[in-house]
């Protein structure tokens, strides 16, 4: 990176169905006082409700793609941009975003060969300093939101209990499987309208944080030395004798319930068949299931069986609901949250005398894919 202030530039999104921005005005004006020069795409707030004229007069330069990229020493993006749209970016010029490394080795492979530094925000780890930094938690967070309202949309009758003088309606039943951060906002979103919810996880961990939103945990007993805790405090596979036991007890269990939502991810694989066609059928029909893992199953359906990204699919009279992209179903307070991860990620590592952020070794080693034209992340093959 070169002498001069540091350009940073924020392209419009151009995957399908993309509407959220990488930067805000409020960020914008945040690094433009670290003494940063910003340049956007004339349209890159579009989808989440942000005008180009908010960001000119947030002190940034919009302009054509193109122009916008030209010269830029980091380029900030949410879905990480075909590197050919990088084309007069600065040599090594940083790419922060969501890469999707396990599933998109190929455009890995084009950051390599283009030269670029490519910064994937997914792989961000998961300790205390790098909280604020954390784009998957502020997405997911939002996204188990997201799969609350889309569920009760569907649902063709009322979430909370309601006594009327014409008689009483019954609470809806919901169901959360998986507690990580889209789960416990699912099981407070539901709690707040007023359902009956219950809640299993493979992490024995996550019962007292289910009893604490007010829900009912339901786990596997008596089955030893399950604890589900993978590294950098992600679910982990479990043993067959765990998945036959965990199958037996959520069979019964979600035969009772109105609304499913099920939010399980191993990250490098797809997304754990959670809930089998068999175990639809018995639902009582108008009950809903929302997979929020829809986009990273295996092309049978993500956590369910039969799901289908962006489509309403009904099996034996279940709704089966999945967005390819649930966060970005509430485009501007994901941009806000997103934006923020970013500012405070490359804020945190802000060298005044260098004017411009310096990577330490625990982060900058975790979150970086390429480097000198080469795949340089351990948790790639080939690295």
């Amino acid at each position: 990176m070169s002498a001069g202030p540091l350009r940073i530039a924020i392209l419009k999104e151009r995957a399908p169905g993309e509407n959220r921005v990488a930067a805000t005005p409020e960020t914008v004006g945040k690094f433009a006082a670290l003494g940063a020069e910003l340049a956007i795409e004339a349209g890159a707030g579009e989808g989440a409700a942000i005008s180009d004229t908010a960001f000119a007069e947030a002190g940034a330069q919009v302009s054509t793609g193109p122009q916008a990229v030209e010269g830029a020493d980091i380029v900030l993006g949410v879905q990480a941009p075909d590197p050919l749209a990088l084309a007069g970016a600065k040599p090594g010029a940083w790419v922060a975003a969501m890469f999707d490394p396990f599933r998109e080795q190929a455009r890995v492979d084009a950051y390599a060969g283009a030269g670029f530094e490519a910064l994937a925000m997914e792989f961000m780890p998961r300790i205390t300093r790098a909280q604020s930094m954390d784009v998957l938690s502020s997405q997911s967070n939002l996204a188990g939101y997201k799969a609350v309202i889309a569920s009760a949309d569907a649902y063709g009758r009322a979430f909370p209990m309601m006594m009327t003088a014409a008689g009483t309606v019954q609470a809806a039943k919901v169901f959360v499987m998986g507690v990580g951060v889209a789960g416990l906002q699912a099981i407070a979103t539901a709690r707040r309208l007023g359902a009956q919810v219950s809640a299993t996880d493979v992490r024995s961990a996550t019962k007292e944080q289910i009893k604490s939103l007010g829900a009912k945990p339901v786990f596997v007993e008596n089955v030893a030395g399950i604890e589900g805790e993978g590294s950098g405090g992600y679910a982990t596979e479990m043993s067959e004798e765990y998945q036959r036991a965990q199958a037996e007890l959520v069979s019964s269990h979600i035969a009772k319930q109105d609304i499913v939502i099920t939010t399980a991810l191993i990250p490098g694989k797809p997304a754990p068949r959670l809930v089998s066609d068999a175990q639809i059928a018995s639902m009582k029909p108008g009950s809903v299931i929302f997979d929020l893992a829809v986009s990273q199953g295996d092309g049978t359906g993500g956590n369910v069986e039969g799901s289908v990204p962006d489509e309403v699919v009904v099996k034996h009279g279940v709704k089966i609901v999945g967005y390819a992209n649930t966060a970005g179903h509430l485009a501007a307070d994901a941009s806000a949250l997103y934006a923020r991860n970013l500012f405070n990620f490359l804020s945190a590592f802000w060298d005044k005398e260098a004017g411009r952020p310096l990577l330490d070794a625990e982060i900058g080693d975790a979150i970086r894919l390429t480097k000198g034209g080469r795949i340089v992340n351990e948790r790639l093959s080939g690295a």
